[in-house]
């Protein structure tokens, strides 16, 4: 996929412009980020894609020296999987901000 990226927002688009994959993140005043959205169009599903561009995402946050905690549910569990590859990225907040029901925005899910 091509990803494209705007400030806290990392997403990819089919040809006609139509969403396929995002991830949204937060700004905090701390200057870390707070992952709190993904998404993934459903036709691709299952496919791998979501665990592709939180990859990329990962690979955004370590190339700009930055961390991250996570309040999307997915988002959340991918990087308490890979904590250990992506040590770097993790706040040291991380454990200490719960658990997430669901991300917020929107319903797209």
């Amino acid at each position: 996929m091509n990803w494209k990226y705007e400030k806290g927002r990392i997403y990819g688009v089919d040809e006609n412009n139509g969403l396929l994959a995002e991830t949204t993140f937060n700004h905090r005043k701390n200057g870390e980020v707070d992952i709190d959205h993904t998404y993934v169009d459903p036709s691709l599903r299952g496919q791998g894609v979501a665990g592709s561009m939180m990859e990329v995402v990962a690979k955004y946050l370590r190339e700009n020296r930055l961390k991250a905690t996570a309040s999307c549910s997915y988002a959340n569990s991918w990087l308490k999987k890979h904590r250990y590859e992506y040590a770097d990225i993790i706040s040291e907040d991380f454990d200490e901000e719960g658990t997430y029901p669901s991300c917020g925005i929107d319903g797209r899910h």
